[in-house]
């Protein structure tokens, strides 16, 4: 007995919350900082509100990965994870954009840093049962394709999450001026945003049935699992995350590091492309962040980050014939060694245009980050641990954001001396190391461990 085979058209839907979690990540990328400053945050706090987003990550994700997986209700496994999360992440976005409603019991400042932190925390606990709920539905010969329509539905929710407010503006005529409040384009943003996150989750829920653990245990390609990686059975409630953690699959710990530099790079590039663009496109002084020039690069970047994310989703529809012809590890590698010389080439750069090449080749790396390490990591994982391995495996996500977090502003200051477009160089270094350990990875597949038993 196997798992069946779901069409396109089941696996999209399985997978559509994904673009309402995404739209509601591009929103606060993009907007959160601004938002935080306007409510009197300053400049030099900021990266320090943002390490709450990896830091929820690396508490949140293995915690609700460990429970979905001993669940089991009447929404099934997964689905009652991201729905609840769907529900807290939406209120967050409507309420952070105005939180200067609640001046009369709090700051506005600590209201708005309260809604990122739910936001944050509420986007975990819906996103990392999606990732497991691929491992659980899909055969393995169809988890490539599973994890690349994520990145599809990733892709589009990021493109219009990042546009939207431009396109409310200036297609709709809403007002962006601040007068030192958020802007009304900016509110009916996030409010859209909500609306959105909550309609394409409940189309995951009602159109997704989940198999339960006694089916899973009777499929043959599962049995065989049981066989090929062994796993401690012994349950003793959160104290097991950290056994677990212990005792990861080979392939595991060897995608770890992979993701370590590929997120590492990534984070460099989300933190330092705007003034790197401002500086070394713009002309402009490290220290000039109130021109109209300055707010021109913001724009530019605004858009360019668009196109990376536009490509990646047209991208993902290439990478499993990709990888079905030259393996899993191969495309991966290929990808981020595109992605790192995208990000080298912002330093070539001679004017604004020519960074759009520089983001498609970004793009391209992006598209392979969000899907190939999960489709081989969920080949090499115990059927019974695959929400906690995939809780477990966004530390090697978030860890390495956290370091650059607080190491990335001090190299900038004083070692590249204020020239942010050396952090966008060292982004591409570690994408090209990520690409020579991508090499090295054992990519375990259910198939082969079925034809080996046999």
């Amino acid at each position: 007995m196997k798992k069946r085979r779901l069409s396109f058209w089941e696996i999209w839907n399985m997978s559509f919350g994904f673009l309402g979690i995404q739209m509601g990540f591009a929103l606060q990328n993009a907007n959160a900082s601004r938002i935080l400053q306007t409510f009197g945050a300053d400049v030099h706090e900021l990266s320090w509100f943002w390490i709450i987003a990896p830091l929820m990550g690396l508490i949140v994700q293995p915690i609700i990965g460990h429970y979905s997986d001993n669940t089991w209700t009447r929404l099934g496994r997964r689905r009652p994870y991201f729905l609840a999360g769907a529900i807290l992440a939406s209120i967050g976005l409507v309420l952070m954009p105005q939180a200067d409603l609640f001046i009369a019991v709090l700051p506005a400042l600590w209201v708005g840093a309260g809604m990122l932190m739910i936001m944050d925390a509420s986007f975990n606990i819906a996103m990392e049962p999606f990732r497991a709920l691929v491992g659980d539905n899909l055969r393995d010969d169809q988890k490539t394709v599973g994890f690349s329509i994520q990145t599809v539905l990733i892709g589009i929710g990021a493109v219009v999450g990042s546009w939207l407010p431009y396109a409310l503006t200036n297609w709709f005529g809403v007002s962006d001026q601040s007068d030192g409040a958020v802007p009304t384009s900016l509110i009916l943003s996030f409010i859209i945003g909500a609306v959105i996150l909550i309609v394409s989750i409940l189309i995951t829920v009602f159109t997704t049935k989940e198999y339960s653990p006694e089916e899973l245990d009777q499929f043959a390609d599962e049995k065989a699992h049981l066989k090929a990686i062994e796993v401690d059975e012994e349950k003793s409630g959160l104290s097991s995350i950290f056994r677990d953690f212990k005792n990861m699959p080979t392939t595991m710990r060897q995608l770890a590091w992979v993701q370590f530099f590929s997120w590492f790079g990534l984070f460099g590039m989300w933190v330092f492309t705007t003034p790197a663009i401002a500086q070394h496109i713009y002309g402009l002084a490290s220290d000039d962040t109130h021109s109209q020039l300055f707010n021109d690069a913001g724009d530019w970047v605004g858009i360019i980050f668009g196109v990376y994310n536009l490509v990646s989703a047209i991208m993902a529809f290439f990478l499993p014939t990709i990888a079905n012809k030259i393996g899993r590890k191969q495309t991966h590698s290929i990808a981020l060694i595109i992605g790192g010389l995208g990000l080298i080439s912002v330093y070539f750069a001679g004017d604004k245009y020519f960074l759009i090449g520089s983001m498609i080749a970004v793009g391209v790396a992006w598209a392979s980050i969000l899907s190939m390490p999960y489709a081989m990591l969920a080949g090499a994982i115990h059927p019974k641990k695959m929400g906690v391995y995939m809780g477990i495996f966004n530390f090697f996500i978030v860890i390495p954001q956290i370091i650059n977090a607080l190491i990335g502003g001090p190299i900038v200051k004083y070692v590249y001396d204020g020239k942010a477009v050396f952090a966008l160089v060292i982004a591409g270094v570690s994408f090209l190391i990520a690409a020579a350990l991508a090499m090295k990875v054992n990519d375990i597949s259910e198939v082969k461990q079925v034809k080996a038993d046999e």
